[in-house]
């Protein structure tokens, strides 16, 4: 497979991904202004803190209010973490690939893209903003479907599940960042507040249900953290999205390195207990984990793109 093809394959999966993930992490927020009390409520900032574009948000906005953070978020075209700007990247990929992706895939993807920049101005409203998002969720969750069920799954399905599974991986230590970004002072115990936030998590990444079948207590913060970074089976945990990649490189040639470095990232999740379980940490462990992640991606590149 030429090397070209191979790259746009996987950034065309993970824009697909990421523009699903940034309108998860919009609902987190969302979700959490509904259901905190005034006094407490985190505000938009520390969504584009979070996705590291505080710096592009800052040279064209005035100022972190509830709209601006939604245009950044939603439409912004020259915004890198935008939901717009990704769906516009996965249909540029997958344009340079039609001989390769099912066409009913490159149809969806670009009936997607449509769909959100005709109606992005609804996603900006309280009233309209959840079905705009849901419609997004669907519409990359049909894209990732259909492939699956229609694509050859030879090596070029192996970069797709790469690039999905890596931007998903990153993208769920993100949205447990919202948590940790000190939104709420740290207690004794679990509160009432507590408890919301760690449900709008859950709920943001479709988990609530899968984790109440599988930890079958209350939701508490240090069960939450150890099922979305460690659980094996659910599809959206940190661990499991690892072993996904790592099925896929050991079906590819030179995979040393890529290996290598996969296997760091999951030794340090699975040693982690004490990192994740104290909140002034929990930041720090994620801002490691996710440059595992950018080495690795690196690796890949280096390896099979360059």
């Amino acid at each position: 497979m030429l090397s070209r093809v191979a790259e746009n394959i996987y950034w065309m999966a993970r824009y697909i991904e990421r523009a699903e993930n940034t309108a998860r992490l919009v609902m987190v927020n969302t979700n959490l202004l509904l259901d905190l009390p005034k006094g407490l409520q985190p505000g938009w900032k520390p969504i584009i803190e979070i996705l590291g574009s505080e710096e592009y948000f800052l040279q064209n906005y005035d100022d972190f209010t509830e709209r601006a953070v939604l245009k950044s978020l939603i439409a912004d075209p020259n915004s890198s973490t935008s939901i717009l700007h990704s769906l516009r990247m996965a249909r540029e990929n997958g344009r340079t690939i039609r001989d390769i992706i099912p066409r009913e895939g490159w149809e969806q993807i670009n009936d997607l893209y449509l769909v959100a920049k005709s109606n992005a101005s609804s996603g900006y409203t309280k009233k309209g903003r959840f079905d705009y998002l849901k419609r997004m969720v669907l519409g990359a969750q049909t894209i990732t479907g259909l492939l699956a069920g229609t694509m050859l799954h030879d090596m070029g399905y192996d970069f797709l599940r790469m690039g999905r599974n890596l931007e998903r991986a990153e993208m769920t230590t993100r949205i447990i960042d919202v948590r940790s970004a000190n939104l709420l002072d740290e207690h004794e115990g679990l509160t009432p507040f507590e408890n919301i936030q760690w449900m709008s998590v859950l709920k943001s990444l479709t988990a609530y249900q899968m984790y109440r079948r599988t930890i079958q207590v209350r939701v508490r913060r240090k069960d939450v953290l150890k099922f979305l970074l460690k659980d094996k089976k659910f599809p959206r945990s940190f661990f499991h999205a690892l072993l996904e990649v790592k099925s896929c490189l050991q079906n590819l040639p030179r995979n040393e390195s890529s290996v290598t470095l996969l296997n760091e990232v999951g030794k340090k999740v699975l040693r982690a207990d004490q990192a994740i379980l104290q909140q002034d940490e929990l930041h720090a462990f994620i801002d490691e984990l996710q440059l595992g992640l950018g080495d690795l991606n690196q690796s890949i590149t280096e390896t099979y793109f360059r």
